[in-house]
């Protein structure tokens, strides 16, 4: 029988809960069920009534190398004392494993269950308490060197308006307004007073959809497959960039804002060039992610990415957040 190529399958659950069994639980049922698939695929696993998280790379998503320096930065973490999601080896202290599938050879790793649940809408004093375990771990992170990719300026606004122009025609008003911001932030971005920018490994996608809280207010991070090398504001632009996509009310977010600044600098200052970089990091981020979704459309994003949602995203969401911190008012105007 000739199978006919794909470019992309999803483990079935029933016979990865038996790998698992076997090279993790051998004496314990195990249960194995699909939470998500996406650019990578998330298994919920269930051992003796405990449970854990089974992430399945996408085909050519992450490299053997990018997987085990993620693993190792949060190992690093964890034993340092941040709460992270951890990778957990099996039997024979293997961390990564590989699975041929239709479409290719793919990665997996089994990692701990982030207690709690996910909250859209923080109260303040959990802000204050992201921002307090954010700067914990960029305490860690400085200066901690990753093979992986760097996010400079090429990555967070070149490569990524490349890969949105394969959906966006160069004539539209919102292809146009893109371009010009872009050489905007790249300018700003090239002229930034980089001694006063620390640097290290960032998470690159700290929101509320990558963190759990549990009743009594403990905060575990998890989903580190952005994470990179870059300056450490990154993750702060980006977690601020979703406290002003979230909060609609004014009043409310300035004030999660601010808890979220106070946190993270009662355990360690920011600099006044990180603080005017961070808004417009968190434009580069828009570009950065309008660029994955664009890239991954085969098997994540084609269930909504089109052209009308991208305009819709450019103007409701990119652009507002531009017109709210008044960047490059000349430019723009």
């Amino acid at each position: 029988m000739n199978i006919f190529p794909v470019s992309n399958s999803n483990l079935s659950p029933v016979h990865l809960g038996d790998f698992i069994q076997k090279h993790y639980f051998p004496e314990q049922q195990v249960e194995c069920r699909i939470l998500k698939t996406g650019i990578s695929d998330t298994y919920l696993i269930v051992a003796s009534d405990k449970r854990y998280i089974f992430r399945v790379y996408s085909f050519q998503w992450r490299t053997w190398t990018e997987i085990s320096e993620e693993l190792r930065l949060l190992e690093y973490l964890r034993q340092n004392g941040v709460s992270v999601s951890y990778p957990i080896a099996d039997l024979a202290n293997a961390f990564i494993h590989t699975f041929q599938a239709p479409e290719g050879e793919r990665f997996g790793v089994l990692f701990s269950f982030a207690e709690g649940e996910k909250v859209l809408n923080f109260d303040s004093e959990t802000h204050y308490r992201v921002g307090k375990l954010m700067a914990e771990m960029h305490l860690l992170a400085k200066d901690f060197p990753l093979q992986r990719v760097a996010y400079t300026e090429k990555e967070l606004l070149i490569d990524s308006l490349g890969q949105l122009s394969k959906f966006l025609p160069a004539d539209t008003e919102e292809m146009q307004y893109m371009k010009t911001v872009q050489e905007y932030l790249i300018g700003e971005l090239q002229n930034a007073d980089r001694t006063q920018l620390r640097k290290g490994a960032v998470h690159l996608d700290l929101w509320f959809d990558n963190m759990n809280v549990t009743t009594d207010g403990g905060i575990t991070f998890f989903d580190f497959d952005f994470c990179g090398n870059g300056w450490l504001c990154l993750d702060m632009a980006y977690y601020m960039l979703q406290i002003h996509s979230t909060e609609k009310d004014d009043a409310e977010r300035e004030l999660k804002t601010e808890q979220f600044l106070k946190g993270y600098e009662s355990v360690t200052p920011v600099s006044d060039e990180e603080k005017r970089l961070i808004p417009m990091l968190g434009i580069c981020l828009y570009f950065f992610y309008l660029g994955i979704q664009s890239q991954r459309y085969d098997n994540w994003s084609n269930v909504f990415l089109n052209e009308i949602y991208l305009k819709r995203f450019i103007n409701l969401l990119l652009r507002k957040y531009f017109d709210y911190h008044q960047l490059g008012q000349k430019l723009i105007s």
